[in-house]
């Protein structure tokens, strides 16, 4: 069983910038793929960025790209989001989720990491506010 634990929300004006952790506990921290998440209120939970266990690969929707950098510390269990050029539109709820990839499956071919149903642990998430 995982635990994750999020940190690092809070309200910062338009433009400005915020670092996101996700502390991991209860497992092999390097076998798990790592997802982080919004959603908004009245939205449906949003992909925002993933990494695969080595931190070899990182994954963003168009949305984010270029502005949001997911990346790993693998011996510190930690995955962090460091977010940029902060729009009022990314004010949300951020999570973090954590999926044991079985190897030959289509998670990265199928870009399944998009689907939050299909990730086995969640954190609690942070509020992340952006004002205009």
């Amino acid at each position: 069983q995982v635990q994750l634990g999020e940190s690092g929300g809070g309200l910062v004006q338009a433009g400005g910038s915020l670092r996101l952790s996700c502390a991991a506990s209860g497992g092999t921290f390097s076998d798990y793929f790592m997802g982080w998440f919004r959603q908004a209120p009245g939205k449906e939970r949003e992909f925002v960025a993933g990494i695969s266990w080595s931190g070899g690969r990182t994954y963003y929707p168009d949305s984010v790209k270029g502005r949001f950098t997911i990346s790993r510390d693998n011996p510190k269990n930690t995955v962090y989001l460091q977010m940029t050029s902060l729009k009022p539109e990314d004010t949300a709820v951020y999570s973090c989720a954590a999926k044991r990839v079985a190897f030959g499956s289509t998670w990265y071919t199928g870009s399944e990491y998009y689907e939050h149903e299909k990730y086995d642990y969640w954190g609690q998430g942070t509020q992340v506010t952006v004002s205009s």
